[in-house]
């Protein structure tokens, strides 16, 4: 079900049809950039790893994987994962319903699918980018070690070699889209002018065609209705308003508008 905040979200939203897509291992300090970069822009965070910490604490299953007690709850622990990325999944469809400006957090481990994602968005009219986050192993093992959920240095290894290796093919495939964010050096202040570019691209106009092509549509449907508003009722003009869709009204209202919303 829609809340009152998503009803209102709609075409004259900021930071419509930008996705950034987040990349960088174990350690390397997204959550900072995130934080910092992207605060008050008003954009919808799409993050599996925040719900499943949730999932666990509230299970009160263990953060130390790698202990007897965390090594028996290993089954729990990959169903509680799978659940959470099946509810970021859905957080995110909805956001897209509405071409919201989305922040896709994710290692960028696996380039095949980053790419498919990115790829399909930018069908549904999205200017798409990238900020990777990039650290030494060293720097990325030292920072692992002192957070809440940690990876065996192997794996963690393994993880940042990955990404590591995706870099230059995320470079490419993002182009112009492609954040660097060296976070190596401790205590540095490195968000200053990473903060200019996100935000510049950000708030910058819509360059994708088919993204062009949504906002004029979806500004000719409310000037069509304007041109015809004494055909609403009170209760539908709220819900029309709020650039609520393409339903059916089922309380009230009318029963084939312009724009409407199924209760």
């Amino acid at each position: 079900m829609k809340t009152f905040q998503d009803l209102q979200e709609g075409v004259y939203d900021p930071n419509i049809l930008k996705a950034f897509f987040l990349a960088g291992g174990p350690g390397s300090g997204k959550s900072y950039v995130v934080s910092r970069g992207v605060g008050g822009l008003g954009m919808k965070i799409v993050n599996s790893d925040d719900i499943f910490e949730k999932y666990i604490d509230d299970a009160g299953m263990t953060w130390k994987m790698q202990s007897k007690l965390g090594k028996e709850q290993e089954a729990d622990r990959d169903k509680l994962r799978d659940r959470a990325k099946e509810v970021a999944s859905k957080q995110q469809a909805n956001y897209v319903e509405g071409r919201l400006g989305l922040i896709i957090d994710g290692t960028g481990k696996d380039y095949d699918s980053i790419t498919r994602k990115a790829q399909k968005l930018r069908l549904l009219g999205y200017d798409i980018h990238m900020i990777f986050v990039n650290t030494s192993l060293d720097i990325a093992l030292k920072r692992n070690a002192e957070r809440k959920r940690t990876l065996r240095p192997d794996i963690a290894t393994k993880s940042w070699k990955s990404v590591q290796g995706n870099m230059g093919k995320f470079s490419q495939f993002f182009r112009q889209g492609f954040i660097l964010v060296d976070n190596n050096v401790p205590g540095e202040d490195i968000m200053a002018p990473v903060i200019k570019q996100i935000r510049n691209m950000a708030n910058a106009k819509v360059k994708n065609t088919i993204g062009k092509q949504w906002i004029t549509h979806q500004l000719e449907l409310k000037k069509r209705w304007f041109a015809d508003s004494h055909k609403y009722s009170f209760y539908t003009k709220i819900l029309i308003l709020c650039n609520v869709g393409s339903a059916t009204i089922t309380r009230r209202g009318l029963t084939n508008p312009l724009f409407s919303y199924t209760l």
